[in-house]
């Protein structure tokens, strides 16, 4: 058996890039800075930042873009994915997460100027049904 998973939280280090793929697919990409705090020998704490490149297929790519502007908190759960290539006649490679589920903690929308994106409601009524218990 093989696993495949990961989950990162942090903060979005430029606007998500929304494209379409030659078949008409939406693709959405973007980078998430994850904070790493490391004790040095002094006793005082540094901030080590890692960037994580990912990457989101879809009406999930199309819907979420609006929201994930540079500095946008947020959680992601996926899977890893090793992409080869060539670059200037040496074999290269990279590590993605393709993003499985992804929650929104924050919007700098206001900050920058930009309207946000009309909010979504659900009904309580669809949410909860009459034949749940509590």
């Amino acid at each position: 058996m093989s696993l495949n998973t990961c989950t990162i939280s942090g903060n979005l280090g430029k606007p998500a890039e929304l494209r379409m793929a030659a078949n008409g697919l939406a693709v959405c990409t973007f980078s998430v800075a994850v904070n790493e705090r490391k004790r040095q020998q002094d006793g005082t704490y540094q901030d080590e930042t890692n960037w994580f490149d990912c990457v989101v297929f879809g009406k999930r790519a199309e819907g979420l873009q609006p929201y994930l502007a540079r500095g946008t908190k947020l959680s992601i759960v996926g899977h890893l994915k090793q992409k080869t290539f060539e670059q200037e006649g040496q074999r290269r490679s990279r590590v993605e997460i393709i993003v499985d589920e992804v929650e929104l903690m924050n919007t700098h929308r206001r900050q920058q100027g930009q309207a946000d994106p009309p909010p979504r409601t659900v009904e309580a009524a669809i949410v909860y049904g009459d034949e749940i218990p509590f």
